[in-house]
C-alpha cells in the first residue's frame, strides 16, 4: 500500500511487527465548571468510551502497525446540558502529518466545530451502522475520523483518500433527517455538510491534488533540498487560486488556510526576495483573512523552518 510505504519512510523507529488499528486518537472532554460532580463523572465515561470506539475500531482494510497509526485529536467542550442525558457544547478537530527526515509535524486540519449536541449514557455503549445515523455521538465522531484518514492518504498518494471522505459524505446522507444541527446545508455554508461535499465535489478536484504536492513534493523533500520542495509548495499554492476563483467562500480553502497560515510563514522565512514576494501577492489575493501573518514573509530571515521541531497537540 502506497500510503504504508512511504509513511514507514517517514517515521524513524519501528517498535516491532504486531498489527495494530488504523487510528490513535486523543480525546479530551472539558465540562463545563457548574456542571454537578454527577454529570461530570459521567462526562468521564464519555471521554473513555469515545476513545475506546475510536481506537479499537477497524475503519480501512489495511494492516497498520503501531508507529503507522494515524494520530489526532479532538477535545469536547461540554458548554449546557441540556437534558438528563443530553449535552451540548463544540469540539475541536486537529490533524497533524509527520514529515519526511524529519521530528516536524504538519498541521493539516485545525477545526472548531460549534455545532455539537448529543445523548450519553454511560451505561451504553456507543455504536455506529454505515448505513443508518444510529446516535448523533457515534455519527459525529465517525465523521470526523473518515475526514482525517482521508485527509493522511490524500497528502500520501494523489487522490488516495477519495474513499474515505465517501464515507463520511454517507454519515452526512443517513443523518438528514436528524434534528441536530451541523448535517445539512441550508443550515450553513461551513459545516460538516459541506465539508465532505466540497471535498469530493468535481470543481474542487485541484485541492486534492494540493494536499498531495504540497506535503508529499514539497515538505517531504525540504530535508534534501529546501529550495526544490518550497518550490513545489508555491506551486501548490498557486493552484488554491482555481480553487478560490471557483468559490470566493470555499469551506476546504478556509480550512487550509486556517492550518497553515503559520506554516507557510516559516516555510518563506529564509527564501530570496524574489519568492518572497511573488508568494505574499498570491497569498494577500487567495487568503487576505490571514495577512498579518504573511506579512512577517518579508521581515524574516532565519534557519530552515524543519529544524524548529513541533508535536502534536495534547
Amino acid at each position: 500500500m502506497n500510503r504504508i510505504l512511504i509513511l514507514l519512510l517517514v517515521l524513524l523507529s519501528s517498535f516491532g511487527n504486531s498489527n495494530s488499528q488504523e487510528v490513535l486518537c486523543n480525546i479530551r472532554v472539558v465540562p463545563k465548571g457548574d456542571l454537578p460532580i454527577s454529570d461530570r463523572q459521567k462526562l468521564q465515561t464519555l471521554q473513555k468510551s469515545s476513545k475506546e470506539f475510536i481506537n479499537n475500531r477497524k475503519w480501512t482494510n489495511e494492516i497498520f502497525k503501531d508507529e503507522e497509526r494515524i494520530e489526532f485529536n479532538l477535545s469536547f467542550n461540554i458548554l449546557e446540558k441540556v437534558s438528563t442525558d443530553r449535552y451540548s457544547g463544540t469540539i475541536q478537530v486537529q490533524y497533524s502529518r509527520p514529515v519526511f527526515k524529519s521530528s516536524y509535524y504538519s498541521p493539516v486540519l485545525n477545526y472548531l466545530d460549534k455545532e455539537i449536541e448529543f445523548d450519553f449514557i454511560d451505561t451504553q455503549p456507543i455504536e455506529f451502522n454505515e448505513n443508518t445515523h444510529t446516535s448523533n455521538l457515534s455519527s459525529i465522531l465517525s465523521f470526523y475520523t473518515y475526514i482525517i484518514i482521508g485527509l493522511d492518504y490524500s497528502t500520501f498518494s494523489d487522490n488516495g483518500g477519495n474513499i474515505y471522505f465517501q464515507k463520511a459524505k454517507k454519515i452526512v446522507e443517513n443523518a438528514q433527517s436528524a434534528p441536530e444541527n451541523g448535517w445539512k446545508a441550508f443550515e450553513s455554508n461551513k459545516n460538516r455538510f459541506w465539508l465532505s461535499e466540497e471535498m469530493l465535489d468535481s470543481k474542487y478536484s485541484t485541492f486534492q491534488s494540493v494536499l498531495y504536492n504540497y506535503h508529499r513534493k514539497g515538505l517531504d523533500i525540504m530535508h534534501d533540498d529546501n529550495e526544490k520542495g518550497r518550490g513545489f509548495i508555491t506551486e501548490s499554492i498557486e493552484s488554491l487560486r482555481k480553487v478560490k476563483q471557483t468559490n470566493p467562500t470555499s469551506f476546504i480553502l478556509q480550512l487550509f488556510f486556517n492550518a497553515k497560515s503559520d506554516e507557510i510563514s516559516s516555510i518563506y522565512s529564509n527564501a530570496f526576495q524574489d519568492e518572497k514576494n511573488r508568494i505574499y501577492t498570491l497569498l494577500t489575493q487567495i487568503d487576505p483573512a490571514n495577512i498579518n501573518k504573511y506579512n512577517k514573509i518579508k521581515e524574516q530571515n532565519s534557519n530552515n523552518f524543519l529544524s524548529k521541531p513541533i508535536t502534536l497537540p495534547n
